[in-house]
C-alpha cells in the first residue's frame, strides 16, 4: 500500500470567476496569469503542490483551464473550449468554481460538462467581496440542489481564506499512489511559455479593455548567456492602430509593459533577465486555426 496520495484536479468555471487566482493561491506561486478582465487564461496551465495533509504526503496536480466560452465566435474560443474538455478527460477531482451569490446559466453549462463518476467539489469563490455573510448558507443550499457534490467549500482565493479546508476536501478523493512529479516541481510548462504569459498579463492589465483580446505574444529567442536569461519577444496585434496604442507616446507604454514583465520574470526565474519586445501586425491571427497551433495554442 502506498504511503502517499497523488492525483489530478481540474479547475473549471465560466470566465472571470477567479480560477487562476485560486490555483496560484493553492500552489503558492504566481504560475497562471491573472487580471480583472475575463478570458485572461487561454491555455491549460498545470500547477503542482506537494504537502502533508492528514499526516499523509499528498501531491495535488491542479490544471487551470480557460473560462468556458458559450459563444464560439472564433478559432481561438474553440481552441480554449477544447482545452477545457481535454482537461476533464482524465482527472481524479473537479473543482467547479463559481462566484459568491451568483449562479448563472453559464455556470450550469460548465457544470454539465463534468463527466459522470468523477467527484465534483463546488468552490464558492470571492467570499471577501460579500458584504452580508448571512447570505452564505442560503446560497450553499441553492448550489447543493444543482448536483450531488462531493463537497461545497466557500473560499476567498484573493485573501487565501479557507484554502486548507479546500485542500482537505480534495485530498479525501485522491488515490493512494506514488507522486507523479518531484516534490520541488511547480509546473510542466517551460520557462519560455511562462515568459510569454508574463508579457500577456501586462497587456491585459495595462492597456484598454478590448485591446488585449486582439493580442498574443511569441517568444522569438530564449537563451541563457553569462548567467542571465536573454529573451526577445513579439507582441502580435490585429491592426496597425493597435500597434500604435501598445507602443504609446514616445514608446512609454511598451517600455512599461516590458519593464513590469521583466521584473516578474526575474522573481519567477530567480535570476537576471534581459528582455526586448517588438509589436508586429498579424491580421486575423485569432481566427486562423493553423496559425494558432503554430503559436502554441493547444
Amino acid at each position: 500500500m502506498s504511503q502517499s496520495k497523488c492525483g489530478v484536479v481540474a479547475v473549471i468555471g465560466r470566465p472571470n470567476v477567479g480560477k487562476s487566482t485560486l490555483m496560484n493561491a493553492l500552489v503558492g506561486e504566481h504560475l497562471s496569469i491573472t487580471s480583472s478582465k475575463p478570458q485572461t487564461t487561454r491555455h491549460r496551465v498545470l500547477g503542482v503542490m506537494t504537502e502533508e495533509v492528514s499526516a499523509l504526503p499528498t501531491q495535488f496536480i491542479f490544471v487551470d483551464t480557460p473560462g468556458f466560452q458559450t459563444k464560439h465566435s472564433s478559432a481561438l474560443n474553440k481552441t480554449m473550449n477544447r482545452a477545457v474538455l481535454t482537461a476533464l478527460g482524465d482527472v481524479n477531482v473537479i473543482l467547479w468554481v463559481i462566484e459568491q451569490d451568483k449562479l448563472t446559466d453559464a455556470d450550469l453549462k460548465v457544470l454539465a460538462l463534468c463527466p459522470k463518476g468523477v467527484p465534483v467539489i463546488a468552490v464558492i469563490n470571492k467570499l471577501d467581496q460579500l458584504d452580508n455573510k448571512n447570505l452564505v448558507l442560503p446560497f450553499i443550499e441553492k448550489v447543493s440542489g444543482q448536483a450531488n457534490f462531493a463537497a461545497i467549500v466557500p473560499v476567498s482565493a484573493q485573501s487565501k481564506k479557507n484554502l486548507d479546508g479546500l485542500k482537505q476536501a480534495v485530498a479525501e478523493h485522491l488515490p493512494e499512489q506514488p507522486f507523479f512529479y518531484d516534490e520541488d516541481t511547480l509546473t510542466d510548462r517551460p520557462e519560455k511559455f511562462l515568459a510569454a504569459e508574463r508579457i500577456r498579463e501586462k497587456l491585459f492589465r495595462l492597456v484598454g479593455d478590448e485591446l488585449p483580446y486582439t493580442c498574443t505574444v511569441v517568444i522569438d529567442k530564449f537563451t541563457i548567456e553569462d548567467g542571465r536569461r536573454v529573451i526577445y519577444a513579439s507582441i502580435l496585434v490585429d491592426r496597425q492602430s493597435h500597434k500604435a496604442m501598445i507602443i504609446g507616446k514616445g514608446g512609454e507604454k511598451l517600455k512599461r509593459i516590458a519593464s513590469e514583465a521583466r521584473q516578474d520574470m526575474e522573481s519567477l526565474f530567480q535570476g537576471r533577465v534581459h528582455l526586448e519586445t517588438w509589436v508586429k501586425v498579424r491580421s486575423g491571427w485569432a481566427d486562423n486555426a493553423g496559425l494558432l497551433q503554430s503559436l502554441g495554442y493547444d
